[in-house]
């Protein structure tokens, strides 16, 4: 028996019954009302978040560029254009993005997939979870950061310990996430697929997967915002090409354009996969409620 059915079955109550008054389908807890769907949202309030971010952008560079007019060290955006031009023209920006970006993809990947059945495992079975949890809290009090020289030992200076830093990273924040959203899935739900007749397997999949769902996209969104936070460290150990190269390279001539032009990069490529992760999110996940 998993850990969910030995909960659920010290958490089951019996349903009050109906009142006489109450209509043909009413159940406690207001069911039916809570099925009404909304009014879809007008077009002018959907451009709104839009429209703010645009402003806010806007608002972010003002006071960047009166922080910089004010004597404070710190370029001024045309400072930081021009630089951004002249290595995207020699193509030197497409090369470090493009290597920095294999990096964290492959990283990313490589956490998410081995988080999300760990998690699983940790949630559904007991045994697995007092086997797994220690370790796993034992090494999200280590910074992935802390774990470079050990892998720089263990596995040379190639793109492996970079990727595998990446990988520590993504697969901390993920698997976490995955695990709360297996422990928190509806017991209601475990209960009515056991009195239809379902099995464990078919639980598993028709029931715990997609409850967790919204849980694990959370965890890959932290996870990803984790992977890029390590690639500058991570591209320390020996890198030639990378954004974090390109940055660390720039600080030793206080050429801090580069650096920005770097920052702003990691940013954009950062905010751009974050907004693919929230689209495959509510479309993956249209029947939660949304505010």
């Amino acid at each position: 028996m998993s850990v969910l059915d030995k909960r659920s079955a010290d958490q089951r109550q019996p349903r009050p019954e109906q009142g006489p008054g109450a209509p043909p389908g009413a159940e406690a807890g207001g069911t039916t009302a809570g099925a009404a769907k909304s009014a879809p949202e007008p077009r002018s309030r959907r451009g709104l978040p839009l429209a703010l971010n645009a402003v806010s952008v806007a608002l972010g560079i003002a006071i960047w560029w009166a922080l910089a007019s004010a004597g404070f060290k710190l370029p001024t955006p045309p400072e930081v254009v021009d630089r951004a031009s002249t290595l995207i023209s020699d193509g030197t920006l497409a090369d470090d993005a493009l290597a920095s970006l294999t990096r964290v993809l492959v990283g990313f990947a490589l956490g998410t997939a081995a988080a999300v059945p760990v998690g699983f495992l940790m949630g559904w079975y007991g045994i697995l979870r007092g086997l797994i949890e220690p370790w796993i809290q034992f090494f999200r009090t280590i910074p992935p950061l802390a774990i470079i020289p050990l892998a720089v030992v263990a596995m040379g200076i190639d793109e492996t310990p970079k990727i595998f830093v990446i990988f520590l990273a993504a697969f901390l924040a993920c698997v976490i996430s995955t695990f709360q959203g297996v422990v928190n899935v509806d017991r209601t739900l475990i209960d009515a697929a056991r009195v239809l007749g379902a099995g464990d397997a078919t639980i598993f999949a028709r029931v715990v997967v997609p409850a967790s769902t919204p849980f694990i996209l959370v965890g890959m969104r932290v996870g990803l915002g984790s992977a890029w936070a390590t690639l500058v460290a991570a591209e320390l150990i020996a890198a030639q090409e990378g954004l974090g190269y390109r940055m660390q390279n720039a600080q030793l001539y206080y050429d801090l354009p580069t650096i920005f032009v770097g920052l702003i990069s990691i940013g954009i490529l950062g905010l751009l996969m974050d907004r693919v992760l929230l689209l495959a999110e509510r479309r993956l996940t249209r029947w939660q409620e949304r505010r």
